[in-house]
Formats: C-alpha cells, sequence, structure tokens
C-alpha cells in the first residue's frame, strides 16, 4: 500500500523491484549520535520519515549510543579514534562492505550523503554502484573552521580542493541558508546545483509553554533572581566563544550579580572558558538534552550566538522558538534567522564592546527582552521541521523522476 502524499516512480529498474512503488532514500551520515545540529537534522528526517512511513533509511557507523530508530541503521566501525583536537567526535574506518551490501539490498531511487566523511565516502561509492543520484546537505563550512582554528593557506587549500571534488558528485546540494548557499559556489557547486531549504526545528518541543523556573534547580550554581543569559552548543574556538568571554567580563564588570551566563555544552575550549570567565559570573552546565534543554531555553532571558562560521545554527531557532531574545553575529546563516531589532540583534562578530554593550542593555531592560521573545517566538512559528522535511522529501521524489 502507497502511503498518503508519496510519489511513486514509475520503471524502476533496480534488482527485485516492482515496476510502481514509493520512493526509496538510503542517508548516509558520519553524524548521527553526536551532539550538534547536523546529528539532530539527520534524526529529525528519520523520525519524520518513519511517522510518515516513508522508505528512507539512515546507515551509519560509529561506536557511540544511537537513537533506537527501525530505520536507523547502524554498523560497528572496524576502527575509531577520536578527532584532533575534538575528543568528543569520533573518526571512523567504516566497514565498507557490509555498508554497500546493505545498501544494495534496500536498492535506493536516491543516495542523500549528509556528511563529507568516511561514511559519506562509502555514500558517493554506493550511489556510483548502483546508479542511483546524490543529494546532499551543506551542513558544516569546514573551510572556514580550518581557516579560523589554524591559519594555514595551505591546510585552507587542501580542504577546499577536497570538498570541491566530494561534491562535485552531488546532483544537488541543499543549503539552509543564503549565506551557505553562496559558500557552496566557493567551492564549485554551480548554482543550478544549489537547493535552497526552510530550515525546521520541533517547534512543539521547543516553545514558550515549556517555561518553568523550577527547572535551574538541576543546573548548581544559577541564582533564581538572576537574568539568566545563555549559550548551547560545541565549547570551541571556532564558535568565537575568546571573544564572548571578552565580552561577558565586561557585562559582569558592570552588573555584577544581575546576571550570569550560562553555558551548555562541552567541548576543547571548556576548561580554558572556565578559567577565563572564573569568578565573572558564569555557570557550565554541561550537555542537556531534549525536554529539559527545552525548559531550560524557556525558562532563560537572553541568548547569545556569536560564531561566525555556522551554516546554520540550529540552536539560534530553538532559542527564539522558546521565547528568548537572540544575538548573533554578523556572517554566517544564524543572521538570517534573526530579524535585528525585533527578534534580537545582529552585531559585529570581532567587537566585544559591543557585544558587551547589547548584553548590558537588555539585561537592564525587561520590558524590551520580553517584547523580543515573544516577536521570536512567532517569527519561529513559519519554521516546523514538519514543513521542512516535507520539502526535502519532495526534492528527493523529484530526483527520483
Amino acid at each position: 500500500m502507497v502511503p498518503p502524499g508519496a510519489v511513486v516512480r514509475n520503471g524502476h529498474t533496480g534488482p527485485d523491484s516492482p515496476p510502481d512503488r514509493p520512493v526509496r532514500v538510503v542517508l548516509f551520515s558520519d553524524t548521527v549520535a553526536d551532539v550538534n545540529g547536523p546529528a539532530r537534522f539527520v534524526q529529525n528526517v528519520a523520525e519524520q520519515a518513519r511517522r510518515r512511513g516513508l522508505a528512507l533509511t539512515v546507515l551509519t557507523s560509529t561506536r557511540k549510543p544511537c537513537p533506537r530508530s527501525p530505520n536507523i541503521l547502524n554498523f560497528a566501525p572496524v576502527a575509531a579514534l577520536p578527532m584532533p583536537g575534538y575528543p568528543e567526535l569520533g573518526l571512523v574506518v567504516p566497514p565498507v562492505r557490509a555498508m554497500l551490501r546493505e545498501a544494495a539490498r534496500l536498492s535506493p531511487d536516491v543516495v542523500h550523503v549528509s556528511t563529507p566523511g568516511p561514511v559519506g565516502l562509502v555514500g558517493l561509492l554506493g550511489a556510483w554502484r548502483g546508479g542511483a543520484p546524490v543529494l546532499g546537505v551543506y551542513h558544516t563550512d569546514f573551510p572556514a573552521y580550518i581557516d579560523r582554528l589554524f591559519d594555514d593557506a595551505g591546510l585552507s587549500a587542501l580542504c577546499r580542493g577536497f570538498m570541491r571534488a566530494f561534491y562535485s558528485r552531488f546532483r544537488g546540494v541543499f543549503a539552509r541558508s543564503d549565506d551557505y548557499g553562496r559558500a557552496l559556489g566557493a567551492i564549485g557547486v554551480e548554482a543550478e546545483r544549489v537547493l535552497p531549504l526552510r530550515p525546521g526545528i520541533d517547534t512543539g518541543l521547543f516553545s514558550v509553554d515549556k517555561r518553568d523556573p523550577s527547572a535551574w534547580a538541576g543546573v548548581p550554581g544559577v541564582r533564581p533572581d538572576a537574568v539568566k543569559v545563555l549559550y548551547v552548543g560545541r565549547v570551541s574556538v571556532e564558535k568565537n566563544l575568546p571573544m564572548l568571554a571578552e565580552a561577558w567580563r565586561g557585562v559582569h564588570a558592570a552588573v555584577g550579580d544581575r546576571a550570569q551566563l550560562v553555558v551548555v555544552g562541552g567541548g576543547p575550549y571548556l576548561e580554558r572558558m572556565r578559567a577565563e570567565l572564573g569568578g565573572h559570573g558564569t555557570v557550565f552546565a554541561g550537555y542537556r538534552f531534549g525536554e529539559e534543554l527545552a525548559r531550560l531555553y524557556a525558562s532563560g532571558d537572553l541568548f547569545v550566538f556569536p560564531s561566525l562560521t555556522d551554516t546554520l545554527g540550529q540552536v539560534v531557532m530553538e532559542s527564539q522558538s522558546c521565547g528568548l531574545a537572540t544575538l548573533v553575529g554578523d556572517a554566517g546563516g544564524p543572521r538570517e534567522m534573526v530579524v535585528d531589532g525585533t527578534t534580537g540583534l545582529v552585531l559585529p562578530g570581532q567587537d566585544a564592546g559591543a557585544w558587551t554593550r547589547a548584553v548590558m542593555a537588555l539585561v537592564g531592560d525587561g520590558a524590551r527582552r520580553r517584547a523580543m521573545g515573544r516577536a521570536a517566538s512567532r517569527h519561529m512559528a513559519a519554521y516546523s521541521i514538519e514543513r521542512s522535511f516535507e520539502e526535502w522529501w519532495a526534492a528527493h521524489e523529484r530526483a527520483a523522476r
């Protein structure tokens, strides 16, 4: 039986395939079990497909616990080691033959490659062997990360060359922001292969309805009466956190205990940031997930995300959906998610003084802060994961024709 709304592809020539059946998609991703936006995106599309009865199967390879879902298959890696500088992110050698056999058995009409890593390379090989078109999402601007972390022209050129070769095999690449549609052009993806995709989040989970001031009882060190300024994400240099640390020291010098910076997440910059902000009204909350994370967002007062290298910044959408005025930098995808002056502020990314002044002003103006938060929540109502998935799936159906 064909699920409601499914498009049937006629004349499929794969092994053991009937002439008329719903489109099949196999998605390859190196990140499914990690704590980041790309992993959450893969989990979301897998869940949306499962709920709708659509033929999407996710293939990954990791030693981390994977979400339990019938359409997510995890293959034990041949070997795994931590990524240099990012021990929480694993670099694996996937079991290539086993994954290719499973892909051939599934006989996809379209292969979706979500990441330019070892599992993504297996996906490209599987698509080539099976003759299926390849689509993907540009989740991470690795050349920008390399530029920021290493300042090495040779390494940057090598990264751009790899990305150019990798994405040359794709029929289309989704860009979830205009800024990174342009970045795709810089690595050789022609405009006609760039597929704009409306981003989406679980607006039911991330909602102002989750506000619960008692949620802070589970975060030692947070004071109930303080204005809570949140950062959620990887705690790393490429997120522009050294600038935020400098800005926050200025805020704390001016407002003292009236406000606290709450850092949710972990990463290679964590211990250094902890040392830099010791005694400056900062709480490090570690990793928080799901309902607990939604309650912390909705029970906070202000959100800051200074990254200049993110292609989207999913946390920027989540924070606004939960009713937080949101401050972002003036480069990358996050600035496209904030209506400057209405749902938050877009600030010069490297100007710590500008960030200090903006945070101080909103800490001291609760009425403006709350008005921005209400506008932010209304703004995000149009960015549901359901709507985003429908666009994503429709593009795969078109590619299968």
